[in-house]
């Protein structure tokens, strides 16, 4: 049986933590700054964890 290639958008996108948690950053942090307060776009410089439901799936991708 053939191996599974891992996916390389989310190989860019996530980090696997040793503790198993997945590392991400958030969204919405591109374009469209001037009409975000400095509060939001200082909250989305900081990175988040992907939720539990979630993070099975992308630890396929990422580590294949």
């Amino acid at each position: 049986m053939p191996k599974q290639k891992t996916n390389s958008a989310a190989k860019k996108r996530f980090i696997v933590k040793k503790s198993g948690l997945i590392k991400r950053s958030k969204q919405g942090r591109r374009h469209i700054l001037t009409k975000k307060s400095t509060g939001t776009k200082r909250n989305l410089r900081k990175s988040a964890y992907v939720s539990s439901t979630q993070s099975k799936t992308i630890k396929q991708m990422v580590q294949g």
